[in-house]
């Protein structure tokens, strides 16, 4: 499960980031980005999150996840269409000449501390 190391490395960045802005308090929410291709299980980053965060500043803050979706671009009809899962052509013409945007964030999106 690779999701520990992501959260172990997440929770090292969060104590980082703090310190580098000069707090001490607790962390109360942490916003993360993990977009729906990433290869990444939102459920098992919770999990994680739980058992890593006890005994740091993080221990009981607020895991807000988003995931975006990722778009198919087609370069033959320009369509433009939001996916639930890796597609091969495009869902309108069934062109095969298609890019992915998006959907493969893993981001620390912001961290909020206790007042």
């Amino acid at each position: 499960m690779h999701e520990l190391s992501i959260v172990e490395a997440l929770i090292e960045q969060v104590e980082l980031e703090v310190d580098r802005a000069g707090e001490t308090g607790r962390v109360a929410r942490l916003d993360l980005v993990i977009g729906r291709l990433s290869g990444v299980n939102t459920d098992s980053i919770r999990f994680a999150f739980q058992m890593l965060a006890a005994g740091t500043r993080a221990e009981g803050a607020e895991l807000a996840i988003t995931e975006p979706k990722p778009t198919c671009v087609c370069r033959t009809c320009g369509a433009r269409s939001e996916i639930e899962e890796l597609v091969a052509a495009c869902p309108r013409c069934g062109n095969r000449d298609v890019f992915l945007e998006g959907g493969q964030e893993l981001l620390l999106e912001s961290i909020e501390l206790v007042d």
